[in-house]
C-alpha cells in the first residue's frame, strides 16, 4: 500500500472529527466517562485491530486514550490509516 502526500491526508482528515496528522502519524483523543469504560474500548479498539491486521499506538491515561496510526510497511499514512480509523470512531456511534 502507498503512502498518501500531505494533500492527501489533510483532505481524509476533513471527515474525521477529532483527528490531526502529528509526528508522521494521524492521532486521536477519545475522553471516556470512567477508565473502566477506557479500558473497555481499548479492548474493542484491540478486536478490530486485530481483524484488520493493523496495530495503532495506544495511551491510556485513567479515562483518556489516545490512539496514533501510521502504515510502517509503507513508511507513512495509507488507506489503512483511515479505514481503522473510521472503524475506531463508529465503536462509539
Amino acid at each position: 500500500m502507498k503512502a498518501m502526500n500531505d494533500q492527501e491526508i489533510q483532505t481524509r482528515l476533513q471527515v474525521l472529527a477529532g483527528w490531526k496528522l502529528e509526528g508522521g502519524q494521524i492521532r486521536n483523543v477519545y475522553e471516556l466517562p470512567t477508565f473502566h469504560r477506557a479500558i473497555g474500548f481499548v479492548v474493542e479498539i484491540g478486536m478490530i485491530a486485530d481483524v484488520a491486521d493493523h496495530h495503532p499506538d495506544i495511551d491510556i491515561r485513567y479515562n483518556r486514550v489516545t490512539i496514533a496510526l501510521s502504515t510502517h510497511d509503507a513508511d507513512g499514512i495509507t488507506e489503512k490509516d483511515f479505514s481503522l480509523a473510521a472503524s475506531i470512531d463508529g465503536l462509539l456511534s
